[in-house]
């Protein structure tokens, strides 16, 4: 995983930036979509909130993540070229949308999800993306002015889910240190 985190203050282009990227990564988190669906047609979720400030990144949002630990294994990936193999239940690609200004600051917001089927209709099978990855994302990073309360729930909800899985793991120091990366954004 990969995980952008203040070494100090934050600035108030750092903070931006930082959640303009999580407004793409919980975008692309809660997708759901048909069978058939390839990368490039999720990737656009992940980007529109950058591209409407001027920002982007040249880096794919996903990649596989292999069987043989092969850092970019395929078929798939989540990218603005078009890549022919579809995602499909059972794969686990990354989702990891950043935004990189030369002299002034990198982020990038990775977590690995697994494509799960999410229901049937008429209309054929649909999947989603199960997130797979359990560590807290910066909470001092957010401006949470720019978020929808739709988007503050899910990050909200990703650090319960954290905290609920990984605490019985954990000693009484390292417990009282997830405790305080994973309160609620508005705590």
């Amino acid at each position: 995983i990969t995980r952008t985190i203040a070494l100090g203050t934050p600035t108030a282009d750092e903070r931006e930036h930082f959640t303009l990227v999580m407004k793409g990564h919980i975008a692309l988190a809660q997708a759901v979509f048909p069978t058939g669906t390839r990368g490039a047609q999720l990737d656009a979720l992940a980007r529109q909130f950058l591209w409407k400030h001027g920002l982007n990144y040249l880096h794919g949002t996903g990649h596989g993540v292999g069987f043989f630990l092969a850092v970019h294994e395929g078929p798939h990936s989540i990218r603005l070229n078009n890549v022919e193999a579809p995602l499909r239940p059972g794969s686990i690609t990354s989702n990891e949308p950043g935004v990189y200004l030369a002299g002034v600051h990198g982020i990038r917001c990775e977590n690995l999800v697994l494509c799960v089927d999410a229901f049937t209709t008429e209309f054929g099978r649909f999947f989603r993306f199960e997130t797979m990855t359990l560590f807290p994302f910066d909470r001092s990073l957010f401006d949470i002015a720019i978020m929808t309360p739709q988007e503050i729930e899910w990050v909200d909800g990703y650090h319960a889910e954290v905290l609920r899985r990984l605490l019985p793991y954990l000693n009484e120091e390292q417990a009282e240190w997830l405790r305080k990366k994973t309160l609620p954004l508005q705590a």
